[in-house]
């Protein structure tokens, strides 16, 4: 599931922040599934370790597919653009080449006001956000999935199909 979303949302659609939007119902949907998968209301502690597991799994997966995507495209960074938007930029690959592309892109005064100055300070200043947002994808798909497997544990049993048969 992590690398569907990963790719479909950060490659396909390339919206970076919408990784972070699906995060939670991702935990949710894992947390509840892991429920259903192991067909358990009780006890308690079992459920949620249950859906602690498959959430975490979860999040790593998800953590490290989108850091590492995000990484791919910093450090593989050629510095090629297109000839309608000015041609290759003038930089030494891969952070420096990122960064030129930020300054390009009128985004030096938020990069100055980050204390962001050139290449290396930009790598330093990617990596942290890097950091920061696998966690922060941890927490919430984690997070989601204690949620999920609570809602499977609280919510009332169906009662079997009157007008199911039985699988032979």
């Amino acid at each position: 599931m992590a690398l569907v979303i990963v790719i479909g949302l950060e490659l396909v659609v390339a919206i970076q922040p919408l990784v972070f939007v699906i995060a939670l119902p991702t935990g949710l949907l894992i947390g509840w599934y892991a429920g259903v998968r192991s067909a358990r209301r009780r006890p308690w502690w079992r459920v949620l370790a249950n859906a602690v597991y498959a959430g975490v799994l979860t999040a790593i997966g998800l953590t490290v597919l989108y850091v590492a995507l995000r990484l791919l495209f910093v450090y593989a960074d050629t510095g090629y653009r297109d000839g309608s938007q000015g041609g290759p930029l003038a930089c030494s690959g891969g952070p420096d080449c990122s960064y030129q592309r930020y300054l390009a892109a009128d985004q030096g005064p938020v990069l100055a006001a980050a204390g962001v100055h050139d290449g290396v300070s930009f790598e330093q200043w990617f990596l942290r956000g890097q950091l920061q947002g696998g966690l922060a994808l941890l927490v919430i798909t984690t997070g989601g999935g204690i949620v999920g497997g609570i809602y499977y544990a609280v919510r009332p049993e169906r009662p079997p199909d009157a007008g199911a048969t039985p699988a032979a």
